[in-house]
């Protein structure tokens, strides 16, 4: 019994623990790719502008080479999936280079990369044992929420 009780626990716990880029909604870790010399630091102060609709914000980009990858896509205009209700996300066709860590704390307007090639944004804040490379944050969040409604939404990402 008590090993039943402990097993109902532990699924439980990583039942719910499962959020991640991948609309299936049956979640696989993608694992760490051991590259040393991509790091993520300190926001640079370096701004992106984001428009959804006619609502728009500004994201503060971390200084990291997935950042500079990312940019050189820039103006990008992308129709982004609703996931779990909390994130939307978009695939690229081709890779970024990644340094993944456990998202730990997510807040609302955290932008990240799943895995190589999954756009992130969260509008929603929880916690997470995923991994993520954290590309950057929007400023001011008032008003997220309303702008990315339900569903899937055409977001366009520029540089400011």
């Amino acid at each position: 019994m008590k090993n039943l009780i402990t097993s109902l626990i532990l699924f439980t716990s990583l039942s719910l623990g499962m959020v991640s880029c991948d609309k299936d909604n049956n979640p696989t870790l993608i694992p760490e790719n051991g590259n040393s010399n991509v790091t993520i630091t300190n926001p640079t102060g370096s701004k992106m502008k984001i428009t959804i609709g006619s609502a728009v914000f500004t994201a503060t980009l971390y200084d990291n080479p997935s950042v500079t990858a990312f940019k050189t896509r820039l103006p990008l205009t992308i129709n982004m999936e609703d996931l779990n209700a909390n994130e939307k996300f978009y695939y690229f066709s081709s890779n970024l280079p990644t340094s993944a860590a456990v998202g730990g704390n997510i807040q609302v307007g955290d932008l990240m990369l799943y895995g190589n090639n999954c756009l992130v944004l969260f509008y929603k804040g929880f916690n997470t044992s995923y991994s993520y490379t954290r590309l950057g944050k929007i400023d001011d969040v008032a008003g997220l929420v309303s702008a990315l409604g339900a569903g899937n939404v055409t977001i366009k990402f520029e540089n400011n």
